[in-house]
């Protein structure tokens, strides 16, 4: 018996010794194996192929674009006179009541001369204006040029200094969701600065169709005041005018809408170079396609412009543009509506050429047209006018006068049934001769009353009076 445990033991020992010698010199090392048990998850990969996506903690960094740009804003006041309430004095010395009236707006200092664009409507009918800068100093200023349509104004103040100012961006390179800053001053808050991104591009405000609009529309916050003033990227860089805010009740609500940079810019090129506009016309009218429209067409495609019609002698008759094309892009800028179009050529000017992309009996082609000045105007009550060719005058024996070129479709009937129709000569506006566009728009401007009369030679060939109260 003593012998079996006396075997068992030093078997036992053995086992141990041969154990620990194994662990000694034979296993290798490992002080790096932990052993856990975890739930396996999937991995989330980013869909962009931006290679660091922003983290949470990362936000943007906005100071160094507000540094830049606040000392280049300044304050515009303007003093305009108004018609007030008739007092009994007034009525006794038969005197007209009017007072002066301050409004106050924002602006863009441009370059370290002094030139500062702002809002057209912020220096309407001004009678003084000055500019107070970041710095608290007020200078006078004059009114340099301006363009109503686009609502875009250049004003001029003289220092004795260089002035800050922002650079201009390409505003056709802003991206929907892209940072941006607007700063002005709204309520008489100067300096103001407020964030948001953009959010859509070529918005047309306009439901009427009448003026076709491009704006940048953003959700920084704008209220009044801050007309004028600067809308800018991360690097402070000025990618559009703030013009307009859209709210029932006169302060912002959540949407805000900046004239962008490229059509500011083209326009206080023009003025400070030409005195005027130079704006250049593509020579079509047309409407975005959408799906009701197209299925009036009979066609299936819904994006793009559909050319109804050409203007005679412009860039698009000669490029051979026809009736029934699609837009589809502009200097290979995707065409989807007809806000997308005016924003382009809003930014050119006469004489500078333009690369179309056109869907014809669903195939595509490309055709350069060249922009022509704009010589027609769509005239209240009648329809489109242009200038009238020396042929045009000759067939009616006018000695001068407008052609018209297109009626208007809710006053078309009354004309045709008149002996009015395409071609027909307008020879004068308000007992003035017209012998152009702008002498049409000159005298519709300069009426003292609320009548208009127009003179023509109708299609017959007979001379007809009209009057319209």
């Amino acid at each position: 018996m003593k012998k079996i445990l006396s075997l068992v033991l030093v078997s036992a020992l053995g086992g141990v010794f041969t154990l620990g010698a194994y662990k000694l010199f034979l296993e290798k090392e490992d002080k790096n194996i932990v052993v856990t048990t975890t739930d396996s998850k999937p991995a989330f990969l980013p869909t962009s192929n931006i290679s660091n996506p922003l983290k949470a903690y990362e936000t943007s960094d906005f100071t160094t674009a507000a540094e830049n740009t606040v000392n280049a804003v300044v304050h515009v006041k303007n003093v305009s006179l108004s018609s007030g309430q008739m007092t009994f004095e007034d009525l006794f010395f038969g005197r007209r009541s009017q007072r002066p009236q301050l409004g106050t707006g924002s602006g863009v200092i441009i370059n370290a001369n002094g030139y500062i664009i702002t809002n057209n409507h912020v220096i309407k009918n001004s009678q003084e204006l000055s500019v107070t800068l970041n710095n608290n100093k007020t200078y006078d200023a004059k009114l340099v040029g301006t363009d109503p349509k686009t609502d875009i104004a250049l004003l001029k103040i003289d220092t004795d200094e260089d002035l800050p100012y922002v650079t201009f961006a390409d505003s056709d390179e802003v991206k929907i969701g892209e940072w941006v800053l607007a700063v002005g001053n709204p309520f008489n808050l100067t300096s103001t600065v407020t964030a948001g991104i953009i959010s859509a591009k070529s918005r047309n405000l306009d439901p009427s169709g009448r003026y076709t609009q491009s704006f940048l529309q953003t959700d920084a916050a704008v209220n009044p005041g801050n007309s004028g003033g600067a809308l800018v990227n991360t690097n402070g860089e000025l990618i559009g005018i703030n013009t307009a805010i859209s709210s029932q009740t006169g302060s912002y609500v959540g949407y805000s809408f900046a004239v962008p940079s490229n059509i500011a810019r083209r326009v206080i090129e023009d003025i400070m170079e030409y005195g005027n506009v130079q704006n250049g016309i593509l020579g079509i009218s047309g409407r975005t396609l959408n799906s009701d429209f197209a299925e009036q067409l009979g066609i299936d495609d819904t994006q793009g412009v559909y050319v109804g019609s050409i203007v005679e002698d412009s860039g698009a008759e000669k490029s051979g543009i026809k009736k029934g094309d699609i837009i589809k892009e502009i200097d290979n800028v995707k065409v989807s509506k007809f806000s997308d179009l005016i924003g382009h050529i809003s930014a050119k000017r006469a004489n500078d050429v333009v690369n179309l992309t056109l869907s014809r009996d669903g195939s595509l082609k490309t055709v350069p047209v060249t922009l022509i000045k704009n010589e027609t105007f769509k005239m209240p009550l009648v329809g489109r006018i242009k200038n009238a060719k020396r042929e045009d005058l000759k067939r009616f024996k006018a000695p001068n006068g407008v052609k018209i070129i297109e009626l208007s479709e809710e006053y078309a009937d009354y004309w045709k049934n008149n002996g009015v129709n395409e071609g027909s000569i307008i020879t004068s506006i308000n007992d003035i001769k017209v012998n152009s566009v702008d002498d049409v728009q000159n005298a519709l401007r300069d009426k003292s009353s609320g009548s208009l009369r127009i003179e023509l030679i109708n299609s017959n060939g007979e001379k007809e009076r009209y009057n319209f109260r």
